[in-house]
């Protein structure tokens, strides 16, 4: 990637700017790394307690439907499920965590009274009521479930993010910044030591030739101190 620069001092500022933004970035994005999963481990605890409950209340529900319909029949079961006049409703919000929007699950309308139920109590059995229960109770687990398994994958996914950037920027972009900036370094350097170089020789140079016109000069000044002097010494003529 160093060939592709120019040595010059102008790109050697603009590379020195890049390593600035990016050492900023780098930091920023660790702090947002280690704080996303910082948060992911606080919901993966959730979704384990969630889970175990889920886990717990499907068993539960499962139990009691079954006696309901050994006790009372499958007629009798579906008679009382079929009698049920409001449903369970369910809105979805979203908040922030860490930057991440992630879902936040209401509902209402799922734990209901014996005569919400729309069932006549008399009619039915506590093996009902106890069914009824227990598959309202695990609703509400699984609802929770979802809310609490979409943040958790949802984080999952922006802390791979997150680190894929770290290290693009760790060990790539700033490894090839660096060593642009070495080699610019370098060759101003040589650049300089050339230019040094050029101007002793130019100096050498120019302290010669005035050297050398130095010389020319007294030379004359000599021939002309000389002429005068052989002039006066000629015999004269009568």
């Amino acid at each position: 990637m160093a060939k592709d620069v120019k040595p010059t001092r102008k790109e050697l500022m603009q590379i020195e700017d890049r390593i600035d933004l990016s050492e900023r970035g780098h930091g920023t994005l660790e702090k947002k790394r280690d704080g996303l999963i910082m948060e992911f481990m606080d919901i993966l605890d959730q979704a384990q307690d969630v889970r175990g409950e889920l886990s717990e209340d499907y068993e539960r529900a499962q139990k009691t439907i079954n006696m309901a319909r050994a006790m009372e029949g499958d007629v009798a079961v579906r008679g009382a499920a079929a009698a049920l006049q409001e449903h369970p409703e369910i809105t979805t919000e979203s908040k922030n965590i860490m930057g991440v929007v992630v879902p936040q699950i209401e509902s209402s309308k799922v734990t209901k009274s014996l005569d919400q139920r729309g069932y006549g109590i008399m009619g039915t059995s506590a093996r009902i009521d106890e069914a009824a229960e227990a598959y309202e109770d695990l609703l509400q687990s699984i609802i929770l479930a979802a809310e609490v398994e979409t943040a958790m994958k949802k984080m999952l996914r922006e802390i791979e993010t997150t680190k894929r950037r770290v290290n693009a920027l760790e060990f790539k972009l700033l490894p090839d910044l660096y060593e642009n900036k070495e080699y610019i370094e370098q060759k101003l350097e040589e650049q300089e030591r050339e230019e040094i170089f050029r101007l002793k020789k130019i100096k050498e140079k120019k302290e010669a030739e005035e050297d050398e016109e130095e010389e020319l000069a007294r030379t004359q000044r000599d021939a002309e101190e000389r002429e005068p002097a052989t002039a006066s010494g000629v015999p004269g003529t009568n």
